[in-house]
């Protein structure tokens, strides 16, 4: 079995897991010295790398597109496509995360539809800390599920600028390289899909909005 075929294998990464010692240790340049080894025919450099940055690139992935096995599938052909070509990521444009985030990028707009993705809380998600009593549990579950939904609706240009900054804290200069566009352009969506996104949450949560959606589901039905 060769080492791709194990490493495809492998159940998709935990969003919220923290990095074993081995993979918070693997810097920039510890990365462009596995990238070198690939290049020179060393299999081996794949496992380190791909331990250490497919939880970032599965989360982004995930963020963007709201469903498990897109973001997995996702992920690994990124995975795969660097396999094959590494000489591709120059480390002098950016690091090697935003590098297979871009590839994952393109991935999922081949597969992308016009009509928004649900977002399956279950699968992005971990499980609730039984800390919490249960009435906390049930409040924060509809506060995720409210952003989700909302998030969910906004158009993929906005949406993309929003998870890049807000959601996995990306510096701005990487978000645009990640989205494709200019540095301008990358704030101008996210200041546009923030508004949406905050007037989504608003339009929700106005007196009334709870009947209103059930009479236009009622009618439709």
């Amino acid at each position: 079995m060769s080492l791709w075929t194990r490493l495809a294998g492998r159940a998709r990464p935990n969003p919220d897991a923290e990095p074993d010692a081995r993979s918070a240790s693997t810097s920039c340049v510890t990365s462009a010295a596995l990238v070198r080894r690939l290049r020179q025919g060393d299999a081996g450099a794949l496992e380190p790398l791909y331990r250490s940055e497919s939880p970032g690139v599965y989360r982004y992935a995930l963020a963007l597109c709201g469903q498990a096995d897109w973001a997995a599938d996702a992920m690994q052909e990124a995975f795969v496509q660097f396999a094959g070509r590494p000489e591709g990521w120059d480390a002098g444009r950016g690091t090697l995360g935003a590098y297979l985030a871009g590839m994952a990028r393109h991935h999922l707009l081949s597969r992308w539809r016009d009509r928004p993705v649900a977002h399956d809380e279950t699968d992005a998600e971990t499980a609730d800390d039984p800390a919490e009593a249960p009435e906390q549990q049930l409040v924060r579950a509809q506060d995720q599920a409210r952003v989700w939904a909302a998030l969910a609706q906004l158009p993929w240009t906005f949406r993309e600028a929003v998870v890049l900054v807000d959601l996995q804290e990306r510096p701005y200069a990487e978000a645009a390289r990640i989205a494709g566009v200019e540095l301008n352009t990358l704030r101008s969506r996210l200041h546009r899909g923030r508004a949406r996104l905050l007037a989504a949450l608003q339009d929700e949560c106005r007196p009334g909005a709870d009947t209103a959606a059930f009479d236009r589901s009622s009618k439709s039905a």
